[in-house]
């Protein structure tokens, strides 16, 4: 070991006395590697397949930032996107822009690679979201309603929530409220009294969210206006206006790196706050693929794709009640972060918790699993009510109760019989139970950036997690265990000392046990007593 430290001690100062955008690192003996992107924790640890990670082009979904990290305290950082694979010699590394930097934490841990590199490049700034996120759940109107928003089943909705018992939380209404991409308004067919909406759903208990996105449509008269005012993204002439690609579409979009754009669109959504009493918005389709074109002349001459996924976050940190789905650097400020859409599927459920990790380890703590059951809306079309998986929709659920934050969308008691929609209320309020200890997390992160979720391997260096993913450390208190298939059994690794589970039994730790039989109202968790 003494070799490979001062090999790379050589590495690292003929780093620093020549900056590089390129490089290829050998592996130290037992070394795992992790970062780059929410969506590939069920990928972490990487393995040596050399597939090619390309944050700049690729469509990952979900947060994104230019960190990688070695379970022997090494980092690498760059400023802007990175192109990495991973084979038998090691790592290789190219930024599309900015130079490579390598760092060595002293105590050659994951958490150390991950707290160096915290404090040199997303450093807390000592905020948190609003209380709400972590101590209440989120309601979503998406999987109910999708593009059919309307005033009338929003309150439904709602009026359901609380009539079933649940806490009334956060309410997030989703795309199609509005008369059209870039025409912030609701639309009158379908919201004949918004303001008068907004105001039950506050009586009812409710904080209130609309969903926006950057584009406009660009045959509108809004399109044209703000064109004709510079602050949509242009073509290469530096005239006309560019056209982009997204999920719905081809639209103009604001160009963000415009200071005039920029306040542009903040004062159209502070309008919506103070006409309707709106608390706050959903931030969709800032992924930086978005944006990667060699059709447009960004305003600021600079490259577009991260630096637009950058601004749309930057945008969403002005306003308290935010959410993001994608996101580019911005680590540990007070955005809330929801994983990218997965499927109402078992294999969906079992990538929450690697993902959620992976979100911790590139900063994002302040995080959600995507909606209870899946949010990717085609997984719900033509499903029959009477033949929906309650196993699956319940142990997700269960994921989510011991999640810094917890989000429905699919109305639980419209596909659960009562004695299961018994079991989800029993963890919305578990939930709401464990908010208080949640948000003393969610504080220390906002002092020292440590993740809210944390890496088995972040929170017990040298016990031989590295490549466990399917459990982890909420906070310094918990190791959650939780069930993601359709077997009620799994298999749990337990870190040295004395532990006690949910149900008071108690277990030697330094050891693997397998759980049998777990029935479908419990979610294993562990607390460490000695």
């Amino acid at each position: 070991m003494k070799k490979i430290a001062l090999y790379f001690s050589l590495l690292s100062s003929a780093l620093c006395a020549s900056a590089q955008s390129s490089m290829s690192l050998p592996y130290l003996e037992a070394e795992h590697w992790y970062g780059l992107a929410t969506d590939l924790g069920v990928k972490m640890p990487f393995k040596p397949d050399s597939i090619v990670y390309d944050l700049r082009i690729e469509d990952y979904n979900n947060q994104t930032t230019p960190l990688l990290l070695s379970s022997k305290g090494r980092y690498l950082w760059a400023d802007g996107p990175l192109r990495v694979s991973f084979d038998n010699d090691g790592v290789n590394v190219t930024a599309h822009r900015g130079e490579l930097q390598l760092g060595q934490a002293a105590d050659n841990s994951l958490r150390g690679a991950y707290d160096e590199a915290c404090q040199k490049y997303f450093k807390p700034q000592g905020g948190i979201p609003p209380q709400e996120f972590f101590n209440l759940p989120i309601y979503n109107t998406w999987i109910e309603l999708m593009y059919d928003q309307n005033q009338e089943d929003i309150l439904k909705y709602a009026k359901s929530i609380v009539d079933h018992g649940f806490p009334p939380g956060i309410l997030m209404i989703d795309d199609n409220w509005q008369k059209d991409y870039g025409d912030w308004e609701f639309r009158p067919d379908r919201f004949p009294s918004p303001k008068e909406m907004v105001d039950t759903l506050h009586s009812l208990g409710f904080k209130v969210m609309l969903w926006v996105c950057p584009f406009v449509s660009p045959d509108s008269k809004e399109a044209r206006d703000l064109h004709n005012e510079g602050l949509m993204v242009k073509a290469p002439d530096g005239e006309n206006m560019a056209v982009l690609n997204w999920w719905n579409g081809y639209s103009a979009c604001y160009d963000l790196s415009n200071p005039k754009a920029y306040s542009h669109l903040k004062n159209v959504f502070a309008g919506l706050q103070e006409k309707y009493g709106i608390d706050g918005f959903k931030f969709d389709a800032g992924d930086p693929e978005r944006y990667v074109s060699e059709n447009i002349s960004p305003y600021d001459g600079r490259s577009f794709d991260t630096e637009q996924t950058r601004l749309w976050a930057q945008l969403a940190s002005e306003f308290p009640y935010n959410e993001l789905r994608a996101c580019w650097q911005m680590g540990n400020r007070p955005l809330v972060q929801r994983l990218g859409d997965k499927k109402y599927s078992w294999t969906g459920v079992s990538q929450l918790v690697p993902d959620m990790i992976a979100a911790g380890l590139i900063g994002h703590s302040y995080a959600c699993p995507d909606m209870i059951g899946g949010g990717e809306y085609s997984s719900f079309l033509n499903v029959d009510e009477d033949s929906f998986d309650s196993d699956l929709i319940i142990r997700s659920c269960q994921i989510h109760s011991m999640m810094p934050m917890m989000q429905f969308s699919v109305a639980p008691w419209r596909i659960l019989n009562d004695e299961q929609l018994a079991i989800i209320l029993d963890y919305a309020k578990l939930h709401c139970d464990f908010g208080p200890y949640i948000l003393e997390m969610a504080q220390q992160t906002a002092e020292n950036g440590t993740p809210i979720v944390r890496h088995m391997a972040y929170a017990f260096p040298d016990e031989g997690f590295e490549v466990v993913n399917d459990q982890y450390m909420l906070g310094d208190k918990y190791l959650v265990a939780p069930i993601m298939t359709a077997s009620n059994t799994r298999v749990v690794k337990l870190p040295k000392g004395t532990w006690r589970d949910d149900t008071g039994k108690k277990y030697k730790g330094g050891r693997t046990y397998t759980l049998a039989d777990v029935p479908l109202s419990r979610q294993p968790y562990f607390e460490r007593i000695k």
